[in-house]
């Protein structure tokens, strides 16, 4: 198994890349810092994290020690769900390079499809409609203007994916959204491969998850647990490895050092097919439904809008 995936574009995406939702402040620098020196080469940010300004200190501090140069690391963002508006789109990215201290992005996502009013805090009664086709029209130009090296989307479903895909001139490079084994995301995955999108996945530890969710834990699955015993590895390794096998790049979260290495040691060894086959066993559900974009009056009335059923 390659260390990179080729996206639509012809630029290598590193299969492994360090998520940074839900970094606490004072951290993530550090966290950055010892991740890139560990062999991370892909970090994903968004300015929703809050953390993008200590990102960019750490980044700055990498160059100048000469860790790595620039063009040896994979840096995603994404776009704010306030600044959808076409003529917001370039204020969006420009916020985002001058935290990061960055010149471009290697890709640059509409976050989720979600769009609020500028500056308002992004809740169902802010939400406006959408308008992928003029947002992504914006993003298309991003991407020609060299600051988005490629661009894509994230949290978009099947259907979102089929109405972009139907509009775009330059088509996205990714979608990143939940996968893990216990959200395997078959129907959208096989959609993607067939038009060239490359499947990222968030949570791929399944440690997101909506408030209050009791449900089945990825590294405590009975399936995940026999395969690790059986391969000598931990159920992290194991779930990291199956997204893999899989075709998508996994962004697994975490600011201990001894985890982060962990999680990177999943090249050299595979899981056997007859392994594999008992992923599709486990029973599928979605830990992060997004319940805070539902609201009766609002754009979506229910989670099963906001994914178009496919929850």
């Amino acid at each position: 198994m390659a260390e990179y995936f080729i996206l639509n574009t012809g630029a290598r995406i590193p299969s492994v890349g360090l998520g940074t939702s839900q970094a606490e402040p004072g951290v993530v620098e550090q966290a950055i810092y010892a991740a890139v020196k560990a062999g991370y080469r892909h970090i994903d940010c968004a300015p929703a994290y809050h953390n993008e300004k200590e990102i960019g200190l750490a980044l700055k501090k990498i160059f100048e020690d000469g860790v790595v140069k620039r063009e040896e690391l994979f840096i995603t963002s994404k776009l704010w769900c306030g600044n959808q508006a076409p003529e917001d789109v370039p204020e969006g990215i420009d916020a985002t390079l001058k935290d990061l201290q960055l010149d471009y992005l290697d890709l640059f996502l509409i976050h989720s499809p979600v769009r609020s009013k500028k500056g308002a805090t992004p809740n169902p009664e802010n939400f406006l409609p959408l308008d992928i086709p003029a947002t992504w029209g914006a993003m298309e130009k991003l991407y020609n203007s060299g600051k988005a090296r490629a661009i894509g989307v994230s949290n978009f479903s099947c259907k979102k994916m089929e109405d972009l895909l139907a509009i775009a001139h330059v088509l996205p490079a990714v979608n990143q959204v939940e996968s893990h084994p216990i959200w395997q995301q078959m129907k959208l995955r096989e959609l993607c491969q067939s038009k060239g999108v490359h499947l990222s996945a968030y949570s791929p530890l399944g440690k997101a998850r909506s408030p209050g969710f009791e449900g089945p834990t990825v590294l405590r699955n009975p399936i995940v647990v026999s395969i690790a015993e059986k391969l000598e590895k931990t159920p992290a390794q194991v779930a990291l490895r199956w997204g893999l096998q899989m075709g998508q790049s996994v962004l697994p979260k975490s600011t201990n050092e001894a985890r982060m290495k962990e999680n990177l040691n999943i090249f050299y060894w595979s899981i056997p097919d007859d392994l594999m086959a008992q992923f599709s066993e486990i029973q599928q559900v979605k830990m992060l439904r997004a319940e805070f974009v539902v609201h009766p009056q609002g754009i979506y009335k229910s989670v099963e809008d906001f994914w178009d059923g496919e929850i």
